[in-house]
């Protein structure tokens, strides 16, 4: 049996698989359509590889959440004319939390790019400022603004999500996000 050098393949392989539904659903929140998500993912795996024997010491998810983020913007800037979205359901969700999505995809779509990878990036991934800072490779600051700025706009185009994320009758003491800096 001949030796085999150690290029780093099963590593990266059981780092994709291990990871890629995860980064797939943060992609799919970032740009709001399955198949450019599916698309940016992709080409961030690819990057990943060619750069995998200096970034797999480190933390090769937020490498490839800060690719996915800077691409997504790029790929806005490049085609800002044309919006993709899927077809709306030809029926209304009965359930609340099918409308409570529904609402927060519509409403996430309006916003500008930036602003929807900083709210994806603190509150879906639970990231930090700081660590959003450097994923996406501003300030603290700006994340802070763009953070504050978002959910503003939020409350403006889909003030149900405030109404629907204020807590119930013997919970009072629970806040959301949306309630936060008004």
């Amino acid at each position: 049996m001949a030796p085999t050098r150690d290029d780093g393949r099963d590593g990266y392989l059981a780092f994709v698989e291990n990871h890629q539904h995860r980064l797939l659903r943060a992609a799919y929140l970032i740009c709001g359509n399955r198949h450019q998500a599916e698309d940016l993912l992709q080409d961030a795996l690819l990057k990943l590889a060619l750069r995998w024997s200096s970034v797999r010491d480190g933390d090769p998810s937020a490498y490839v959440r800060a690719i996915l983020y800077r691409d997504s913007v790029s790929w806005w800037r490049r085609r800002r004319r044309e919006w993709l979205s899927a077809a709306p359901p030809d029926q209304v969700a009965h359930d609340r939390d099918g409308a409570l999505r529904l609402t927060m995809h519509d409403a996430l779509g309006l916003l500008p790019p930036r602003q929807r990878a900083v709210l994806v990036l603190r509150y879906y991934e639970d990231l930090t400022e700081v660590a959003t800072a450097e994923a996406l490779g501003v300030t603290v600051g700006t994340v802070k603004s763009q953070c504050h700025a978002a959910l503003r706009r939020l409350r403006e185009v889909a003030p149900d999500l405030a109404r629907d994320a204020r807590p119930s009758q013997g919970s009072a003491d629970l806040a959301s996000g949306l309630e936060v800096n008004p």
